[in-house]
């Protein structure tokens, strides 16, 4: 992965408006975290293979970046993203890490299903 280049990113959301694509959307803040301190409050969201067709797709900020689609009955949003990369199999891969480099969200879509 490299670091995200808004204008790149765009150009490459913009190709996929109005196709039919499968997207994964992860979240976490260290969901094991809790095992080492009973006091942290882990939190995270979980989403592969859901199928959706974007009508707009917007990247904004300066870094950490935001990612936005509209969808005909809402929008997927996703912030925090720092990395990104089109893998072998032509899927648009998002990622974002803290200071640690811990993985902290990830986005990706694809025009096939992900791997179960």
């Amino acid at each position: 992965m490299k670091p995200i280049d808004p204008q790149l990113v765009q150009n490459n959301l913009s190709k996929l408006i109005g196709k039919n694509l499968y997207i994964h959307l992860e979240t976490t803040n260290g969901a094991y975290a809790s095992h080492r301190d009973q006091n942290f409050f882990s939190a995270g969201a979980f989403i592969r293979n859901v199928e959706l067709t974007f009508t707009q797709a917007k990247i904004s900020g300066n870094g950490p970046y935001r990612i936005g689609l509209e969808l005909e009955q809402g929008w997927v949003y996703s912030e925090g993203l720092t990395d990104w990369v089109i893998d072998d199999e032509n899927r648009l891969l998002f990622a974002g890490h803290d200071s640690e480099g811990k993985l902290a969200i990830a986005l990706e879509l694809s025009e096939t299903p992900f791997p179960k």
